[in-house]
């Protein structure tokens, strides 16, 4: 078996995804292994992905990272969730947060018992089903704190906080490549000029930089974005193109002073033919405008995005193609894509380096012999497209969901077909409320009902089960959520405050 064992692991890309790879390689495989990441300061990052979702702090204390130094090192900020503007109809406001949204009772979820007082008409004063939900309320509010002990306040909604980060990528990049370079990593500086595939089976053999220098390897990790350097220009693995359902396919983004206290959620602008994301930092406010250049030019796409910052642009605006869709095989011989090189979806769920993380986590899981046995592959495939398949849905989603009919985008979006599966989704919630999820999808039923019913997607019923209380009982139960809800989040501290207290970053870059 030691024969057969990988030793030689080449990393092609650095930044976000390249970084991740080789942090957790190196940490968790153990001794025996010789990682290798190939990257040129001459091709710079993408670097907009700068919003999560909370499974980052897995990845995270997996690698024993001290959460206030990460948050200090990226200039980085909390996330109780994302704001939605203008998606169901223009004017419309809500915000998809992270947890719970109350506390379900018996076999029904909890929003059940608020579509049956919404639906009955008995409250007229009823609060919007955010109300309910303390990442709402504390993300309105501007405040934040990591949960409590359990055992301080059993029940209280405060053990029980969910989050996660905004975080400058190239800083969190820098952030690990010192880890792994610690931890033994090699960085080669260089660009990859061609790929030696071995005569007998078509694996990779090696890679040979612009200086003349040849790396051999038993696994090739691809990390190099958009260009899929190995697992497309090597190996020639083949394309899915989600255009249709996805219809944007650029982006425009810049960074812009801040101007006010950084607000604990990511904001989503829908505009004429597309969106825009405003992240808020330490030091700055990420921003960018995601939009259909079919249906608007870059320089009108470029002019709304300045025209809605907050504060004065810090660079020039950087112009960004993609198409939407996914790689093939996300692992095919003995390259596996991570990252962009895997697929790209635009970054409305901030799913981007989650998809890193779940690609990295499963490699480990199904982590190689120099055999690389093909069933296992496979599975690693299919896990992949699954979840991959099911982000993409809960995107289309946002999309698919609104009843805007002020442009030619929007109305293309409202009347698409969409996927079968999301179709099955939307058709089952529109009877009684509820949500049909397939195996181990990554979005919960709280995370499809906020973005249903925050774009205005009405069920015509509710779960039968909810009639278990009587009308007086169904509302004060609701009420008692809100009541806890309402005293939780009078006693978080501010999202700045928590910030300046904690993990206040030591110098602000100009």
């Amino acid at each position: 078996m030691g024969e057969d064992r990988i030793k030689n692991i080449v990393i092609a890309g650095g930044g976000t995804a390249g970084w991740m790879t080789a942090a957790a390689m190196s940490k968790l495989l153990g001794p025996g292994y010789q990682i290798r990441l190939i990257e040129s300061d001459e091709i710079g990052a993408i670097g907009v992905g700068e919003a999560t979702i909370p499974k980052i702090k897995l990845f995270n204390n997996a690698l024993e990272i001290d959460q206030n130094e990460f948050v200090r090192q990226t200039q980085g900020t909390f996330k109780l969730g994302i704001e939605f503007v203008n998606w169901g109809q223009i004017g419309d406001k809500y915000i998809h947060s992270f947890g719970e949204i109350g506390r379900d009772l018996g076999l029904v979820e909890f929003y059940h018992y608020w579509l049956r007082a919404s639906q009955s008409g008995q409250a007229a004063d009823l609060p919007d089903i955010q109300s309910y939900g303390l990442g709402n309320v504390a993300a309105k509010r501007g405040k934040f704190m990591r949960p409590i002990n359990p055992a301080e306040a059993p029940g209280s909604p405060l053990a029980s906080i969910a989050y996660a980060f905004h975080f400058d990528a190239s800083l969190y990049a820098a952030f690990l490549r010192r880890y792994s370079e610690a931890r033994g990593v090699r960085r080669s500086e260089g660009k990859i000029d061609r790929t030696t595939l071995r005569a007998h089976d078509g694996f990779i053999e090696s890679v040979t930089l612009e200086s003349g220098e040849v790396i051999s390897g038993d696994l090739f990790i691809d990390c190099s974005g958009f260009r899929g350097l190995l697992i497309e220009q090597a190996l020639h693995t083949g394309y899915e193109d989600w255009t249709h359902w996805l219809p944007c396919d650029r982006a425009v983004a810049v960074p812009c002073e801040a101007s006010v206290a950084p607000t604990p959620y990511t904001r989503s602008t829908a505009h004429a033919a597309g969106w825009q994301w405003r992240i808020p930092l330490q030091h700055r406010i990420g921003n960018g405008h995601v939009y259909s250049a079919k249906h608007m030019s870059d320089d009108e796409a470029c002019s709304i995005l300045l025209a809605n910052l907050d504060g004065a642009p810090m660079a020039e605006p950087r112009l960004l193609q993609f198409t939407t869709g996914r790689r093939k095989k996300f692992w095919n011989k003995n390259c596996v894509a991570i990252g962009l090189s895997a697929g790209f979806m635009e970054p409305l769920e901030s799913t981007s380096i989650h998809l890193i993380h779940s690609g990295i986590a499963r490699l480990l899981n199904f982590f190689p012999d120099k055999n690389f046995h093909q069933a296992e592959i496979d599975e690693y495939n299919r896990q992949s497209l699954f979840e991959t398949e099911r982000i993409r849905d809960f995107i289309i989603l946002h999309y698919k969901a609104t009843q805007r009919n002020d442009s030619p985008f929007w109305n293309y979006c409202r009347e698409m077909p969409v996927p079968a599966e999301l179709e099955k989704k939307l058709n089952i919630f529109k009877d009684n409320g509820r949500i049909h999820r397939e195996g181990d999808e990554m979005f919960n039923v709280v995370n499809w009902v906020q973005v249903l019913l925050g774009q205005r997607i009405r069920p015509a019923s509710y779960h039968p089960l909810a009639d278990s209380l009587s009308d007086a009982d169904n509302l004060r139960f609701l009420a008692v959520q809100k009541g806890l809800i309402d005293h939780a989040v009078d006693l978080m501290p501010m999202h700045a405050d928590f910030i300046q207290q904690h993990c206040r970053a030591d110098s602000i870059p100009v």
